[in-house]
């Protein structure tokens, strides 16, 4: 017995040994990130500028090549002069374009970082070394919240054991609980699931027919289902809202299958978009679906980011806003079917200081009741709360109403018993 036991004390400080290192490598990578952060957008408009004058310099090659050509093809007038007026004329021509689609080009830039003017952008990315950039800086977006001396840091105000909310404003964590210790995300995961496939989608009109393997893997592993059925023929547009409002699993595996045509192979999809967020280090998903599996985690603070990512989608900003939602008619479903969001349905009539725009919830065994959910306040600023491991559905609600309310609010000196007040409502 003594035996086993120092086996399994073995096993867990090898466990918490790399949680650390990963939590050490997040804190570099956040480190990296922000530096990025405030170079990406003058590498970018520096790259603007390098690529447009680079475009006309090939233009005038182009005409000038052109010209060349319709000289040997002129008739002989006298001394030439005819030729010379024409061709200076062309060359002019493409000169001022070549000018005039390079300032366009900068003057498209000039908001990046409170650049107002052609001339400001000018001064700002004179001198840049953009051969010197990293590619990725230009290209991949970047999210990232981090402490401040502010940040308040939860105690049992908050029911949930893991909790997190940011001011995407200023990219600030107002307040957290264990907000970099990794979790199973639960359904919390679909979040990343719509994210992905509606960077892949292009048709919401196409349709997608339900499989038997499809709905018995759902029912084998006791998911949530929007409820569809075998051979049942529905639209791309079903399977998005299908696997958000319900949760459903069903739909999330075949919004996975439309895409990448296997569960598998869209998984490597939502892993290398987790690389791509910088999320990588701790976060790392083996299903479409939130089924828990020891590879399968992520941190609260990751599932914001993924959450952020996903409200600057249009598409799936659409979707995790919808109430209800009712399907395609079909054969099986002469009606459609009635499809609900209870989290923002529950919500709705809560004092959180604004308005909750957009939520997803999961649960698990190991992951307890659990949320992601986006804000607005009265102001129009915008915030981002991610709670897990709660004691019950309702209880995940009033912690976010609970934080909510005492960020959101204008009042500033109801803050400061707002989140007490709000964490002893009795559940419903």
């Amino acid at each position: 017995m003594s035996e086993q036991f120092s086996n399994e004390e073995i096993i867990h400080a090898r466990r918490r040994q790399r949680i650390e290192e990963m939590q050490r490598s997040k804190e570099k990578q956040l480190r990296r990130r922000k530096y990025f952060k405030m170079i990406a957008p003058l590498a970018a408009g520096a790259f603007s500028v390098v690529v447009l004058v680079l475009a006309g310099v090939t233009l005038v090659g182009q005409i000038n090549d052109k010209a060349r050509e319709q000289e040997r093809a002129l008739p002989e007038v006298e001394d030439g002069k005819e030729y010379a007026s024409i061709a200076q004329s062309q060359q002019t021509e493409v000169e001022e374009a070549a000018a005039n689609d390079a300032v366009a080009g900068m003057e498209n830039t000039s908001d990046i970082k409170g650049s107002n003017t052609t001339e400001a952008l000018k001064e700002e990315v004179s001198g840049l070394p953009v051969a010197e950039v990293p590619e990725e800086v230009v290209q991949s977006p970047v999210y990232v919240a981090e402490a401040t001396r502010d940040t308040l840091n939860l105690g049992e105000e908050i029911v949930s054991n893991y909790a997190l909310l940011i001011d995407l404003e200023s990219d600030e964590i107002l307040a957290q609980k264990a907000a970099k210790q990794i979790i199973n995300p639960a359904s919390m995961t679909k979040i990343l699931t719509v994210l992905v496939a509606a960077e892949h989608v292009t048709d919401l009109d196409d349709t997608f027919t339900m499989t038997i393997e499809i709905t018995d893997y759902s029912f084998v592993n006791d998911c949530s289902n929007a409820g569809f059925l075998d051979g049942e023929v529905i639209t791309v547009r079903d399977l998005f809202y299908g696997t958000v409002l319900p949760s459903g699993g069903d739909a999330a595996v075949g919004l996975a299958t439309y895409v990448a045509g296997s569960q598998e192979e869209f998984v490597k999809l939502m892993n290398d978009k987790l690389e791509e967020l910088g999320l990588s280090e701790t976060a790392h998903v083996t299903n479409c679906v939130g089924l828990y599996d020891e590879d399968h985690y992520c941190t609260v603070y990751d599932m914001a980011m993924i959450l952020e990512a996903a409200i600057e989608n249009d598409l799936c900003r659409e979707v995790l806003s919808a109430h209800t939602y009712t399907t395609s008619v079909t054969e099986q479903h002469p009606e459609g079917i009635l499809l609900s969001n209870w989290f923002l349905r529950r919500i709705e009539d809560k004092d959180t200081g604004g308005v909750v725009m957009c939520g997803k919830t999961g649960y698990v065994v190991e992951s307890g009741n659990c949320a992601a959910s986006y804000a607005v306040d009265e102001a129009g600023k915008g915030y981002i709360c991610v709670t897990a491991d709660a004691t019950s559905s309702w209880r995940c609600i009033y912690d976010h109403v609970a934080l909510y309310k005492q960020f959101a609010t204008e009042d500033k000196e109801d803050k400061a018993e707002s989140l007490s007040a709000a964490g002893n409502v009795e559940t419903g």
